[in-house]
């Protein structure tokens, strides 16, 4: 019994603190703020698009960028909880981003139907694509890279969910940069490729964040 006593003891000293896990608020904050700062300078390294200001006062492109915005916002949020087992008893927030897509393409389908007369396409086109991918890559790598400290047993949809976040961001850095106003090219050339990302996403998940 000494032995076992004495085993315990040294076991107990040789124990090392485990730092508790963050809340799935307070990780998504992190991810926000973040985001926020590299979307900020990313900006300042691109530039502003030419007479911003006045194009935040149409209703459409205002409306098109709050969007974008809440599709950052949650999709952050539904990472951070698809990240833990259990979600955090929170099944249905984690699901919010479909709320925040669904007012997106509302929004993107009242725009389209306000260009009359179609305003004219831009010279480039994948470049827009190519752009953004590029943009997100370093959001995407350290969301990856925080998720994989937890246990997310949801793991496709968290890397799907995770690279929307990102994506989304370098599609809201385009469009405060690029002087652009034809919703026909934005939407092949910047939002269509959302689709690819979240099935890349997918199988990303699962080679990353599966344990």
């Amino acid at each position: 019994m000494s032995d076992i006593n004495h085993l315990v003891a040294q076991l107990a000293q040789e124990a090392t603190a485990v730092k508790p896990a963050p809340h799935p608020y307070q990780l998504s904050l992190q991810w926000i703020g973040a985001g926020a700062l590299y979307l900020a300078l990313t900006l300042a390294l691109s530039g502003l698009r030419p007479q911003l200001a006045e194009h935040l006062s149409q209703f459409w492109f205002a409306a098109e960028l709050v969007a974008l915005l809440a599709i950052f916002i949650f999709t952050s949020l539904s990472a951070a909880l698809l990240a833990f087992p259990d979600l955090h008893q929170k099944r249905r927030l984690a699901f919010a981003p479909v709320v925040a897509f669904l007012l997106f393409l509302l929004i993107l389908i009242g725009a389209w139907r306000a260009d009359t007369p179609p305003a004219s396409h831009p010279a480039h086109d994948i470049e827009c694509t190519l752009s953004i991918l590029l943009t997100m890559l370093l959001p995407a790598a350290m969301t990856l890279r925080s998720m994989r400290q937890y246990a997310s047993t949801h793991y496709h949809l968290a890397g799907g969910i995770a690279l929307l976040s990102a994506f989304s961001l370098g599609a809201l850095w385009l469009r405060l940069h690029e002087a652009n106003d034809s919703i026909a090219h934005v939407v092949a050339w910047h939002y269509l490729p959302m689709l690819g990302i979240g099935l890349l996403g997918l199988w990303l998940g699962k080679m990353w964040l599966k344990w």
